[in-house]
Formats: C-alpha cells, structure tokens, sequence
C-alpha cells in the first residue's frame, strides 16, 4: 500500500467525519472551534480594514479578558456543498484578527480555543450588515466616567487601564481627566450644550470649584481658548521666556507645582507660583553676573530689564590681541595647516582619524592663545556686564557697559589750548614797556584769521574732491565719531549731522528681535576695531582699504535711519524716501515681525483684525469670529493668521514695478510725491 493511497484514505475519513459532525449543528449552537479553523468569510460587508489601533484595543482586551463576545459563524463548503472542517466568521471578524496578532505575539497558541455561535439561518451579508449599522457606542461622557470609576474602585492606574484596553497611558490619563468634570459641566456636555474642545479646556484644572467659577463668568458658548485662559489666567504658560530660562525641573526641585496641560500636542502647562518663578529668575541672574564678573574680571556686573538700560550707558570695546612674533608666526602656521587638512579631505564623507585628531590638537593649541581680540584690562577695571533676559528666554551678556561715574574723559585735542594762547599773547602785547613786550608781535584779528582760513577751507575743498579715497574717510570719520563716539561729532571740519534715535523706549523689545540683534552685532564688531580715544580715530581709518570703510558707512548709515510715522513729527519728504528704499533693499518684514494679539490685534479696533483674516484666510473665517468680544477675537485672530506672513499696510514693501511707476508719476508733476497719510492710519489703542 502506498502512502499516497494512505494519505487519500485518511482525507476522506476525516471528511466523512465532519459531515457527520456539522450534520448535528443546528442555527444557534454555541460550540468552541480552534482559531486555526476560523476564517475570513468572503460574505462580510465591512469592505475597510479594521485600523491598527481598533485591533490592539481588541488584543488588549482578548489579553486580559477573552473573548467576550462569541463571533457568528457559518459552516464552511466545498464545492460539492460538503463541510470542509472550517467555519467562516460573518460577525467578528476583528476578534479572529486580534486573536491572530495575539499568535504572531506567541502569547496564544494557534490552536487557542474560541467559542462561537453557529447561525444557519440567516444570509451572512445581511446579519454582517446589520451588526455594524444598528449599533450606537456609548457616550464619551460614559467613558470617561467608567475609566474614572476603573481608577477609583480598582485602583487601576493609567498604565494597567491602557495595558486592558489597548490605549495609551497618556489617553488614559486625559479620559480620567475629563472624568473628573464638575458634575454640571458633565451633565452639560451630555446634553449637547458644552462640545468636547470646550469640556477640555475647563478640564485643564481638576478644580471643579473654579470650572463652575468659569462656567458662570464665560458661559456655555464661550470659545475653548477663551475658557483655557480664564482658567489659567492666574499662571504662568511653561512657554513663558522667565519659565524657559529657570527651567521646569528647577521650578518643580525649588517646591513650585505645575499645572499639567494634558489636552495639547506639545504637554505644556502653566506654573502656579509666578512669585516663586520670578524669584529663582532674579537669583539666576544675579549668580550668573557675579560669575561673570570673577571670571572675567569686570569692575560690576548686574542684571538689567530691557535694552534701554543697556543704550543708556556708555561702552567699551575689545582691542586687538599684541603677539610677538613668534606667537604670530606659530598662529599662522597652524591656521595655514588646518585650512590645508580641510582642504585636502574635503570630499571625504568621514575624516581619517589621524586627521581628525591633528585637527583637534590644532584647535586646542589655536585656542591657547586666547581671542584675537579682548578688553583691555583697565577696560575691565572701569566696565562691567549687564545681563538681560531675551524673549525667547536666552540669555545676553552685554559686555564693555561704562557707567557714567566711571567714564574717562580724553584728552584734550591739540587745539584745545589755541584760545588761551591768544588770550595770553594778547596780556603780553599790552603788559607795556614793564613787560618788554613792545617787541612782540601783535595776535592777528580774528577778521583777518577768518579770510585767511576761507582760502584755506576752499584748498581743502578743492583737494577733497580731487582724492574719492580721502573724501571717503573723511565721509566715513565724520559719521562714526558721532555714532562710536557721543558728544564728539563735532571734532570734525565735514558739516555732517547724524542723529541715532534709540527706538527700545517707541517698541519694547525691537533691539531684542533678530533685526535688532544683527545691528548690534555689527556695531561691536566694528567697535572692537575703532580706536578707544575719538582723537586716533583718523589714524586708523585713513589707511583702511575702501571695502572696509564702505562696510562702516553701510553700518553707520544704517543705525542713522529714522522712518518711524510720528503724529507729531510729520516728514511727508522723509517718509516717502524710507518707502523708496525699502523696495531698493528688497525689504521683508514677514520673518522678523508677526502679528499677535497683544502687539496688534488688541491695538486696533474689530473693524482691522477682521480685515486682516479676511485677507489673510479668508471671509468664512472672518466670519466665525464676527461676533467675538474684542480680546477674544484678537486671541483667535493671531492663531488664525500665525505662520501666514500677513502684514498690516505699514509694514509692507512696494514691489519694484509700483515704485517705479509711483517714481514716474512724480517726475510727471507731482512735485513732492509724499504718501498718503491715510494710508497708514494709527490705530486707536
């Protein structure tokens, strides 16, 4: 007998075997089947895949409960209308495919026993259909009150609730979260009167007492961000720039509590204890200038609040670093060794670690020698740091600050004694023969002095304008020491006034912005070249090369600008020139400035912020804001338009082509060509 025949005999027997068992089967028999013998029944209605999160929740389940819920089968034929021995899962088919992951997770076997109704009756497309329509889930209020009553009854904490119900343990702490509304706030959103982003927002605190206070004060209509902002109106956002800097683990070490925010992306929350925050600021500031201060050797340092304090004061700059030449050879030699390593292993994805390491032992032996430029220290002596928080919770460390107590008087120009000669040669001339000064000659009138210094001003007019490089410095001289060097812009024959107006005090915070920044930047670097003493200034700019002396006029020119639209200061000429070179510099507010509620949108009336979504988002959303009140339309205003890159009218740069035809029409026949007041109305505030 051969194996085949065996097999063949065996097959059939088997057959004839569950023929007669599925002949006993009647519609409504409960019986338990292998899962390996469960299959997908080609009959379902449900055509979508079940998701990836719907079957862990179900293996979640399965895992620590069962099967709770028998599937529906129906007995699986051949073509012959013969059971095969499988069952066909018409209700149920996501419990077979989380029993099945269960298997691929080795925690059942492939074998697993699962009980089951039979249902021999029925059409198999219908009753699939019938169980995923004529069902309702339960009311999220129910949800969050039943994972509530899990916690408190049990004592189920979130990990064990998440690990039975396939959900995360963050979820599970926002469902009890929610779960613990005040009892009216449930009832309300059971009833359809609250909506789920407001019930969330009132649930930022589990103080009922102060949801209901809110409840009362905003009432059920109110926006979420509204209501979220009355419960917290009494803390401080963990994005706050003071929080940033001290640090949430900090604050919580010193015994501030936090309120955690459970229902956004990012997990903040807000700090309970502004008065505690703010201490622990001020303390790290003031640790931070003492260290500073000793390490650096500076006469003071202390921390400031704005940079109108840092304006205010004077300043010093570092100076060049003196090398000998041996310490100048061996700096160039090094640096010419390092840019040739790099250079020769440019196209290497990684750095040979030979390389690797010379390249390091260069850059710690380059670092040895300190910076190419440093205070002095007498510089020190007299200087100090002031230490400012920035907006985005930074810090600054403004160096080289001279208050006025310690500022050193230069000395007196060369000319500072011509007076007193006169004077005293003029006593001589009339001492009389006593004084033997009949022999001296009498001091020139002051009438012949002036002729004479005319022909000479009209020589060095003459041979200024012949020299484009002399007339350069001069230009460049004349700007810098009234922008480098306050209270001396009139060491200079060049009659050239340049005002520099501190805008910190007209908007707090402009020097804090990355426009502001980058000025100063280029202030300091450029005042750690200039001369200390207003006097040596010429020497150093007169043999500078013209790339150089043109990059300080660009700097100097800059921080002389002055296009603020003062009510009560109008330059109409001025005005319309700022405009004409903002469109010669290309220039884009969008990145450095964005509108928010407290710096726009709370400044100008409903009229403007809805104006400003509608051009920005569109009219629909300008419409669900319509009826706000003020701080909460300007509060969904700014999320509205964030990232956007809109700009109100003042801020906006003509492009080229509207300049050019506005610069046409002027030529035409408008004489001045001002523009328009109206076009930029000052908002009410």
């Amino acid at each position: 007998m051969t194996a085949q025949s065996t097999q063949s005999r065996s097959s059939a027997a088997a057959g004839a075997a569950a023929a007669e068992t599925f002949t006993d089967l009647t519609h409504g028999a409960e019986i338990t089947v292998p899962l390996n013998r469960l299959k997908a029944s080609p009959r379902n209605a449900r055509r979508v895949k079940h998701s990836a999160a719907a079957l862990e929740a179900l293996a979640a389940s399965i895992k620590a409960k069962g099967v709770l819920q028998p599937p529906v089968v129906e007995v699986e034929r051949d073509g012959e209308g013969a059971p095969t021995g499988a069952y066909l899962v018409t209700i149920g088919e996501g419990r077979r495919q989380a029993l099945r992951m269960l298997v691929r997770r080795k925690a059942v076997k492939r074998t697993h026993p699962v009980r089951v109704i039979v249902d021999a009756d029925n059409d198999a497309h219908e009753i699939s259909l019938d169980e995923n329509i004529t069902r309702e889930a339960m009311h999220p209020a129910d949800q969050f009150e039943a994972f509530r009553r899990l916690a408190d009854e049990k004592s189920y904490g979130p990990e064990e609730i998440g690990a039975r119900f396939g959900v995360s343990a963050h979820v599970v702490r926002q469902r009890l979260r929610l779960g613990a509304a005040a009892p009216e706030l449930m009832a309300a959103y059971r009833d359809g009167a609250l909506a789920l982003d407001q019930l969330t927002a009132f649930c930022v605190s589990e103080d009922q007492d102060r949801q209901r206070q809110v409840l009362a004060q905003t009432g059920p209509h109110a926006p979420a961000y509204t209501i979220r902002r009355a419960m917290t109106e009494a803390k401080v956002s963990a994005g706050d720039r003071r929080a940033v800097f001290v640090g949430v683990e900090a604050y919580e070490t010193a015994g501030g509590s936090i309120l955690r925010d459970l229902f956004t992306e990012d997990g903040g929350g807000w700090l309970e204890d502004p008065a505690l925050l703010d201490r622990l600021v001020s303390e790290k500031l003031a640790a931070l200038a003492e260290d500073v201060r000793v390490r650096e050797g500076w006469k003071w340092a202390e921390a400031g609040s704005d940079y109108a304090e840092v304006a205010a004061l004077a300043r010093v700059y570092p100076v060049e670093t003196v090398r000998s030449e041996a310490e100048a050879a061996e700096i160039a030699a090094l640096s010419g060794e390092y840019d040739r390593l790099v250079s020769d292993t440019d196209a290497a994805e990684t750095l040979p670690p030979e390389v690797d390491a010379r390249l390091e032992e260069i850059d710690r032996a380059l670092q040895a020698f300190g910076p190419a430029f440093d205070y002095a220290p007498e510089a020190r002596a007299r200087a100090g740091v002031m230490i400012l928080l920035g907006h985005d919770g930074e810090v600054r460390f403004e160096r080289g600050l001279v208050k006025a107590e310690d500022a050193v008087a230069p000395e007196p120009p060369p000319w500072a004694g011509d007076d007193a000669d006169e004077d005293a040669a003029a006593s001589s001339a009339d001492a009389g023969p006593d004084g033997g000064a009949e022999d001296a000659p009498a001091p020139l009138s002051d009438r012949l002095v002036m002729d004479l210094t005319a022909h000479r001003t009209m020589g060095l007019r003459d041979a200024v304008q012949a020299d484009s490089a002399v007339a350069l410095a001069v230009m460049v001289h004349a700007i810098a020491l009234q922008v480098f060097y306050p209270g001396y812009g009139q060491w200079t024959p060049l009659q050239l006034r340049l005002t520099v107006t501190e805008l910190e005090r007209l908007a707090p915070g402009v020097s804090d912005g990355q426009d502001g920044r980058r000025v100063a930047d280029r202030l300091e670097a450029w005042g750690a070249r200039l001369p200390e003493n207003p006097q040596d200034l010429w020497a150093v700019l007169a043999p500078m090369g013209g790339a150089d002396l043109l990059d300080l006029l660009a700097v100097c020119t800059g921080v002389g600008l002055y296009a603020v639209r003062d009510p009560h200061d109008r330059r109409p000429g001025a005005l319309a020139q700022a405009e004409t070179l903002a469109t010669a510099v290309g220039l884009d507010m969008s990145g450095a400035w964005s509108a928010t509620a407290k710096g726009y949108f709370s400044r100008v009336s409903k009229a403007h912020i809805l104006e400003a979504v509608t051009e920005a988002v569109g009219a629909e959303e300008a419409g669900r804001i319509a009826g706000m009140k003020k701080a909460d339309m300007a509060e969904a205003a700014e999320r509205l338009l964030e990232g956007r890159g809109w700009l109100p009218p003042v801020l906006r740069t003509q492009p080229v082509e509207a300049a050019s035809g506005r610069e046409g029409r002027a030529v035409a026949g408008d004489a001045a060509a001002p523009p328009d007041d109206d076009a930029y109305p000052f908002a009410a505030e």
